[in-house]
C-alpha cells in the first residue's frame, strides 16, 4: 500500500510537522500537506529542514529528501572562465535593494516551462520575510538593469537558497561566487541548495544524508547571524 503524506490541519498549531523520517521515499521527501505559509511556520519549517516547494491550484507540500545539496563556503569552486568574467567587471552586485524584483523574476517561467511554482502567495510570504529581515537578495546589474540574482532565508549561521535567476550569461554565477565570498566573510558555515543539480555541483556543492542536515542544523542554527538589511563590505 502506497504511504501517505501527513496531512496538517486548518488552523494547525505552527510547529506542526512529522519527523524527519516519516518523509516519503517516493516522491523522494514529500513530508506533508497543507498548512500555511505564515511567518512562524516557515521560520519552524527552514529550522527543522524543511520546505514548501509546490504548483498553482495545489495544496502546500513540505519536502525533507533524504539526500540535501549543500555548499560549504570555504568549498566554493570558481572556474577559470567565470574568474575572467568577474575580473571583467561589467556587473555592478547589491543586497537587499530590490528583493521583491529580484523574486518576481525567479518566478518568471522559463522557456521550458509554462508555469512557475513561485506563485503569489509565496511570493507575499517571503517579502513578509525580508521585511522582518529573514529573508534576502542578492542582485546583479548591468547598465542599471536587474539581470541576475537569488534569494533565500537565513538562521543564525545557515542560509537558505531558494531560487536565482539570470537575464545574462554567468549573472547569476557572478553574484553567487560574490554572495558565498561575502557569508565566507562574515562566518557563516552552510548554504542549503535543497534540490542536487549540476549547474550547483559544478560550484562545489555536494549531497549528505537529511540525518546530517539536520545535524549542522542544529548547530549552525543556534550561532549569532548577520542581522538588519544586508550589504556587501
Amino acid at each position: 500500500m502506497q504511504q501517505l503524506p501527513y496531512i496538517i490541519p486548518p488552523y494547525a498549531n505552527p510547529d506542526d510537522f512529522p519527523p524527519l523520517n516519516s518523509a516519503l521515499e517516493f516522491p523522494d521527501g514529500l513530508l506533508a500537506v497543507g498548512g500555511d505559509l505564515t511567518v512562524n511556520r516557515l521560520r519552524v519549517a527552514y529550522r527543522r529542514g524543511i520546505f514548501p516547494w509546490y504548483n498553482e491550484k495545489e495544496p502546500i507540500l513540505w519536502w525533507s529528501p533524504a539526500q540535501r545539496l549543500v555548499l560549504f563556503p570555504d568549498n566554493l569552486r570558481v572556474s577559470r572562465s567565470l574568474r575572467k568574467t568577474i575580473r571583467k567587471g561589467k556587473f555592478t552586485l547589491t543586497m537587499d535593494e530590490s528583493f521583491r524584483a529580484v523574486i518576481e523574476a525567479c518566478a518568471a517561467p522559463r522557456r521550458t516551462e509554462s508555469g512557475t511554482w513561485i506563485n503569489e502567495d509565496m511570493q507575499d510570504a517571503y517579502t513578509e520575510l525580508h521585511q522582518l529581515g529573514l529573508a534576502h537578495s542578492v542582485e546583479c546589474w548591468h547598465q542599471g538593469e536587474l539581470v541576475g540574482g537569488l534569494y533565500g532565508v537565513s538562521l543564525g549561521k545557515v542560509f537558505f537558497g531558494e531560487s536565482m535567476f539570470s537575464f545574462m550569461t554567468d549573472a547569476s554565477k557572478v553574484a553567487f561566487a560574490h554572495f558565498v565570498w561575502q557569508l565566507q566573510a562574515w562566518g557563516y558555515e552552510l548554504i542549503d541548495c535543497q534540490i542536487d543539480s549540476q549547474h550547483l555541483r559544478s560550484l562545489g556543492a555536494i549531497t549528505i544524508p537529511r540525518s546530517k542536515f539536520r545535524a549542522l542544523l542544529d548547530r549552525f542554527c543556534e550561532l549569532p547571524g548577520r542581522q538588519g538589511k544586508w550589504q556587501f563590505d
